[in-house]
């Protein structure tokens, strides 16, 4: 009887050791994301330059910015990015991934210079990109190919396709190395049945590596979408928004308004909008897993 309740205690002993365990982490996202969203929200309804007195204003801030012209465009413009980034980024991150997953040791080489972009600064990466697209003294205009000197960042189109571009180089190597887990969880007997069946490659990645990297598609997904909500520095660094407004994606309106405005609450205002857009579409995409998701996992364990 003693070691049957002896038994039991030590099954229970590990249910009641990880809250305490996860408290620390809950402590952390309290005191850095809950408390601030909270400070934002409030200060979205007042009125404060960033030195004076904030005085309470209700609803103007945001009256403001919903009444604003620029706002629906900031918000195609940051969807835009959002959708054309994630559609370069996605095939190149799944091929990269399933290719870094393979045994051979010069993969393993490639992986690590493959992630070197994630490892440089943002505002470096810009600064960088800046001075090879000047269609002046670019890379361009030393190579003498006509080309490469284009006014890459003085045309709406092309300097939407500058930021895409930039942004893929920089982010592609993160989501390829999740992709590159996920292939290698999956069972070699697979392949290995496919093999026996006469499948190519080509019919094993399409019937077996992308199905069951679903639920990694679905991560990454996430990341990516959620991600390019936050573009600010990059952007800032090398369009400033511009030309025009063909750039301004919504982090950098409220980062104008905020603080070369000086219009807080307005800027506030934005920040909350970004927090709701981020977390409607995080919840969408988490929905489009399923359930099938939980029972994978379940299935798992």
């Amino acid at each position: 009887m003693s070691g049957a309740l002896t038994g039991r205690t030590r099954h229970r002993e590990p249910r009641g050791v990880l809250p305490w365990l996860a408290a620390p982490a809950l402590l952390f996202f309290v005191g850095f994301a809950v408390v601030p969203l909270i400070g934002v929200f409030a200060l979205s309804f007042t009125t404060w330059d960033g030195i004076g007195a904030i005085r309470l204003t209700g609803t103007t801030s945001w009256r403001e910015v919903l009444t604003d012209p620029g706002l629906p465009h900031a918000l195609w413009v940051t969807f835009l990015v959002m959708v054309v980034s994630w559609l370069v980024q996605t095939p190149l991150s799944i091929l990269l991934g399933t290719f870094l997953a393979g045994r051979q040791r010069y993969r393993a080489v490639l992986g690590v210079v493959y992630f070197v972009p994630l490892m440089l600064s943002s505002a470096a990466i810009a600064i960088a990109y800046k001075a090879l697209l000047d269609p002046n003294f670019g890379l361009g205009a030393g190579l003498d190919i006509g080309a490469l000197s284009q006014d890459w960042l003085g045309r709406p189109w092309l300097a939407f396709g500058v930021v895409v571009f930039v942004v893929s180089w920089q982010f592609v190597p993160f989501h390829s190395l999740i992709y590159q887990g996920g292939v290698q969880q999956i069972p070699k007997s697979l392949y290995e049945a496919a093999q026996l069946d006469g499948a190519g490659r080509i019919r094993q990645f399409f019937g077996i590596t992308l199905p069951q990297l679903k639920y990694t598609i679905i991560t990454s997904s996430t990341l990516m979408v959620v991600g390019s909500l936050t573009f600010f520095d990059l952007i800032f660094v090398l369009t400033e928004g511009g030309p025009g407004d063909a750039t301004r994606v919504l982090a950098l309106d409220m980062y104008k308004r905020g603080f070369q405005a000086g219009l807080m609450g307005p800027a506030s205002a934005i920040a909350v909008i970004l927090v709701l857009v981020g977390l409607a579409l995080a919840l969408l995409l988490r929905r489009l897993g399923g359930r099938d998701a939980g029972a994978s996992q379940l299935e798992g364990a």
